[in-house]
């Protein structure tokens, strides 16, 4: 099969300039493209996203709910914050999709959240993972997209190496395979070693 990389959503914006100022101010870079094309690309992400005058014929704030996967969401929120970014409260899905208060009480992967706007309200939703669901990810394949996740693997695979000294009773001086194993299995979804 022939690869298909998504690398491009076109979002529909009112005002091409408040845009351009708006994700500006989320730190995104701005790539070099055509004179009637802007696309910013966020931090770590394969995607970018584009807009301007003609692009679409959607109307205005009609994208909604466009996921943003980060690894720490009380992080993001709080980068975006000092951004001057209004950004909800973390919140939590309950047990029948309702979303609750605070982030997950587990902590699980996949469950914490919070949401911004853009001015023609375009909503983006933050969702921490922490490790993928199995099959999500190609398991001979690992990669990190930028190096505030490759660090926040690091720490992840830091603390539960250290559970797995204590199990064991003696320090692994073969601890950089065993970070390896984990962070490759905990990015592709794999049972983690112990």
């Amino acid at each position: 099969m022939i690869d298909m990389k998504l690398e491009v959503i076109v979002i529909p914006v009112s005002d091409v300039n408040r845009a351009t100022e708006f994700y500006r101010k989320l730190g995104w870079r701005q790539d070099v493209t055509p004179p009637f094309v802007v696309q910013f690309t966020p931090h770590g992400s394969p995607c970018s996203v584009q807009f301007g005058a003609n692009l679409t014929t959607a109307a205005p704030g009609s994208a909604q709910r466009t996921y943003l996967i980060v690894s720490d969401v009380a992080a993001a929120r709080a980068e975006l914050i000092a951004a001057g970014i209004d950004v909800s409260e973390i919140f939590h899905l309950g047990p029948e999709g309702r979303p609750l208060n605070g982030p997950d009480p587990e902590h699980r992967t996949y469950r914490s959240f919070a949401s911004f706007s853009d001015p023609d309200g375009n909503s983006w939703l933050l969702q921490e993972i922490t490790a993928r669901l199995p099959g999500r990810i190609d398991s001979g394949v690992t990669s990190f997209n930028s190096t505030s996740d490759l660090a926040s693997a690091f720490r992840r695979t830091e603390a539960a190496h250290g559970e797995h000294e204590k199990r064991t009773g003696q320090r692994d001086a073969n601890w950089p395979d065993w970070y390896a194993e984990y962070m490759a299995a905990e990015q592709s979804g794999a049972t983690l070693p112990q």
